[in-house]
């Protein structure tokens, strides 16, 4: 690493595929940070087991994440794409920073409320302490940024405020990070109900693009798109529907809303809906193209795998070591 540049991390789970809302709002402007920042980007699938998963299904929904990742243009050569469960450190850490967390701190996080309620027969206390694995995946690498949407922003704050806490007791150990405020990407909200972000947890299939939706599949479900009675194409909060088509339109296309409002000036929702579904695909084209390529490209994928799992490791092992010493574990024999 270039100890000039501050340190980038953020993570995705395993649980389902990259929305076009992840695209646009945040990946599609993470291809250029290598060149400003160190970036750790962690297939998080210790996170995706709060929630009962099928093994099989896991493995190869990480290794297809760790593969869109790159296929979306993020180079493995110059950023850590790893799976967070190769750096055992990352678990390791959480369980020392559990016992530096307050249990009125988790029970004021509102993603565990949330959780709680879609999973009320698997209620655990991994996604209890879930933001403390958070806090662990941040600090192992000495994170001075984070990019995080307002839903993460309590997460963040916790992981500050458990960096301060044990730096209060043990000197100088953790970079306390910050949020990430570059050049935000577009918020996209769901094509079913445009009040709500685009989630790849829906259960309505058609709320949500996804980067490996066939151009088919996406024409389809931007024509099921909800939109109003109104029938007038005009970029207002009053219309919430046909506001985030055009940001969608917006974010393809590099154009402003008022461009798109006069393109589209007297045409109807059809014309329309139909026109973002072809931007989107065209979009998504090179995307998918790449993703193909890489499915069949076994031995660069595990090298990458592999060289990736190593640096993530040395780095984390680094900060683990600093901690475990701070706290008073025997030094190991060498």
């Amino acid at each position: 690493m270039d100890d000039q540049k501050k340190i980038l991390f953020s993570g995705m789970q395993a649980t389902g595929n990259i929305t076009l809302g992840n695209y646009l709002g945040a990946m599609k402007n993470w291809v250029s940070l290598s060149e400003e920042y160190d970036c750790f980007y962690s297939v998080v699938d210790l996170h995706s087991i709060t929630v009962r998963q099928d093994p099989a299904e896991l493995r190869k929904r990480a290794r297809n994440l760790l593969m869109l990742y790159i296929a979306a243009g993020l180079d493995p050569e110059k950023n850590c794409i790893y799976y967070q469960s190769h750096v055992s450190a990352h678990a390791e850490l959480a369980w020392i920073l559990n016992c530096f967390t307050y249990m009125g701190e988790l029970n004021r996080m509102t993603q565990f409320k949330d959780k709680s309620q879609k999973n009320v027969d698997n209620i655990n206390a991994g996604l209890y302490t879930y933001p403390v694995l958070m806090a662990a995946d941040i600090l192992l690498y000495q994170t001075n940024l984070v990019p995080v949407g307002k839903d993460q922003m309590q997460h963040l704050e916790i992981t500050r405020d458990i960096a301060t806490r044990f730096n209060g007791v043990y000197g100088d150990v953790f970079t306390v990070p910050e949020a990430y405020l570059g050049k935000s990407g577009a918020k996209i909200m769901s094509l079913q109900d445009p009040t709500r972000k685009m989630s790849k947890s829906d259960d309505n299939l058609n709320a949500s693009i996804f980067l490996t939706d066939d151009t088919d599949v996406v024409i389809r479900k931007f024509k099921r798109a909800v939109t109003d009675s109104i029938g007038v194409i005009q970029y207002c909060d009053e219309q919430p529907g046909i506001k985030n088509l055009i940001d969608i339109y917006c974010a393809c296309q590099g154009v402003q809303p008022w461009m798109v409002v006069n393109e589209f000036e007297g045409k109807g929702y059809g014309d329309f809906k139909l026109a973002v579904g072809e931007v989107v695909a065209n979009t998504l084209k090179p995307i998918q193209t790449r993703f193909s390529e890489l499915e069949k490209e076994k031995a660069y994928i595990d090298s990458r795998i592999k060289e990736n799992g190593e640096k993530a490791n040395y780095y984390a092992t680094k900060t683990l070591r600093k901690v475990q010493k701070k706290v008073g574990f025997p030094e190991r024999i060498r």
